[in-house]
């Protein structure tokens, strides 16, 4: 009973304190929402294929990342000229992916470099191979769970348009694909196999996607 006590008494203590760390947070984001709303309308960025206004889309954005909280991340896709909106969109869609794709790729890559040279083991060479295909399954795997939240666009001029299109990534369903496809780029990789557990290991670690 004891215990109990001392546990609901620190809990009465500590709420002041998580509301103040509220308070600031909200404080804060209402502060980058404003800054971001007023660059959009300084650089003339528009809101595509949607009937809502920029100011809601961007609102639910903020909404759903603060919603995953730690869990989730944007990444931005960019086609930095394109006549078609369909090909515009479609490009800055591939963009994000191959983004993400490049960054998992990269990540792994530094953890084994790393922690292999530590251990006194030279396998560059034979994780080329695995690099490029887990890369490449990434891609592939992350389409299905990256969520797209809104895209923009802007006149350039002469009838050609840039785009970015905002994505939401839920880490718990990004490192699922990235399993997936590592176990599939990892059949063909006796390298990848040798050191499974290390490699896994790598696969599994969150990481901030490059924007």
């Amino acid at each position: 009973m004891k215990k109990i006590l001392i546990f609901l008494l620190a809990m009465v203590l500590a709420a002041p304190s998580v509301n103040a760390q509220n308070k600031i947070l909200q404080k804060a984001i209402k502060k980058e929402f404003n800054a971001k709303k007023k660059e959009y309308k300084k650089e003339g960025w528009k809101l595509f294929a949607s009937s809502r206004s920029l100011e809601v889309a961007l609102l639910k954005h903020y909404d759903k990342l603060e919603a995953l909280g730690d869990n989730g991340y944007e990444i931005v896709g960019i086609c930095a000229k394109y006549k078609s909106d369909n090909v515009g969109h479609q490009a800055a869609i591939n963009n994000a992916c191959n983004t993400y794709a490049r960054n998992a790729g990269s990540h792994v890559k530094g953890r084994v470099v790393s922690d292999m040279a530590s251990n006194g083991n030279d396998t560059s060479a034979e994780f080329d191979h695995f690099y490029a295909a887990y890369e490449t399954l990434v891609e592939k795997e992350i389409r299905g769970e990256m969520q797209e939240s809104y895209a923009i666009y802007k006149d350039l001029g002469n009838g050609e348009k840039t785009m970015q299109v905002f994505f939401i990534i839920n880490e718990d369903a990004a490192t699922k694909a990235r399993i997936r496809a590592y176990e599939n780029a990892m059949k063909e990789s006796k390298a990848a196999q040798k050191y499974a557990s290390k490699v896994s290991g790598f696969i599994k670690e969150g990481f901030e996607a490059e924007k």
